[in-house]
């Protein structure tokens, strides 16, 4: 298997990205508009048993103002927190509103709808009210929309990414992740911090908004309990960038199912992906990451040399005949799931 070992450019791209240009992961099939862009991964299913799952996370009930200290140390040990009740049944349907606006035109400047591979040769016939079905994400669209960026700076949830990073936040990008019904493909297992321009150490928060309810079935987060204490790890170009499939650590891995309005909150390097959905029901998110305000950005070329160093640091090189990946030599966590 040839294999590319550096890591991604940006797929998760900055916040003030320019929309006039095509997303990176995504192509422009020849017979549509500039403006339509295609998921660039048109893959077959991930190998069996990768998303198999040892555990369900348990999601904290009563929203965040009943989230105390505690809470935030089970977060720093286990680079996740998964919270129901965050956001009202009404500021979801907002929410939901501000998306349909978008991937509607109501916008026409807005360039940031991703669709399906799957919807290349079918779009031009498919009506405008189930559009939505065959969307796979959006980018950017804070300042497309006002409900979407009352979401994004929403005081309650700007409060408690405060208390998880310890000082202000400045959002460093902002998505919206739709697993449409029956279509919706795998996000291969990854770490966020691999796509973002800042420092390696620099503490990220994202926050992974659930519009719909998610579950194993219809592709909510998985994750894998206390991985970011491991460190970074090089991400490999497969069926997307991603954590070479035989370094997935099968047998550790947690579902994370939330009701509309729930929330999970997980650390840039924890590892995470998602199933493809095998559901008829949509599982629509909202996703948006967080750093320290005080932290400067960092060049792409900055950002692969040290993440290079860092890997080498602390991990050990592992090749296995499938070319080299790194893994972590940090200290592995308390055993999870925690006792109730």
């Amino acid at each position: 298997m040839t294999t590319t070992t550096s890591t991604p450019a940006a797929d998760k791209p900055d916040a003030t990205m320019t929309h006039g240009a095509v997303t990176a992961g995504a192509t422009v099939a020849d017979d549509y508009s500039p403006d339509i862009q295609f998921d660039a991964h048109e893959v077959d299913a991930p190998p069996e048993g990768l998303f198999n799952y040892e555990a369900i996370a348990r999601a904290f009930e009563g929203g965040l103002s009943a989230l105390t200290d505690e809470h935030v140390e089970f977060y720093r040990e286990y680079g996740y927190l998964a919270v129901n009740d965050v956001f009202t049944p009404q500021e979801i349907q907002t929410a939901l509103d501000g998306l349909l606006f978008l991937i509607n035109g109501g916008r026409p400047d807005f360039r940031g709808v991703q669709f399906e591979a799957k919807a290349r040769k079918m779009l031009d016939t498919i009506p405008l009210e189930k559009r939505q079905d065959y969307v796979r994400k959006l980018i950017g669209y804070v300042e497309f929309d006002e409900r979407l960026k009352g979401m994004c700076w929403h005081p309650a949830l700007i409060d408690m990414v405060t208390r998880l990073i310890g000082e202000a936040p400045e959002m460093f990008a902002n998505q919206a992740l739709l697993k449409p019904p029956l279509i919706g493909r795998e996000k291969p297992w990854h770490q966020d911090h691999a796509y973002f321009n800042l420092p390696i150490g620099t503490p990220i928060v994202g926050c992974w908004i659930a519009l719909d309810e998610a579950t194993p079935e219809n592709g909510c987060m998985h994750v894998v309990p206390g991985s970011h204490q491991q460190g970074p790890v090089v991400h490999f170009k497969r069926r997307d960038w991603q954590i070479c499939d035989d370094q997935v650590q099968v047998g550790k891995i947690a579902a994370v199912p939330l009701r509309p309005g729930g929330v999970l909150f997980f650390d840039g390097l924890t590892h995470h992906g998602t199933p493809p959905t095998t559901s008829r029901h949509r599982r629509r998110a909202l996703q948006f990451h967080y750093y320290p305000a005080s932290v400067a950005k960092i060049t792409a070329e900055e950002r692969l040399r040290s993440a290079s160093q860092s890997a080498r640091r602390c991990c050990q090189v592992v090749a296995d005949g499938r070319g080299l990946s790194f893994w972590g030599g940090r200290r592995m966590p308390k055993p999870w799931p925690p006792e109730a």
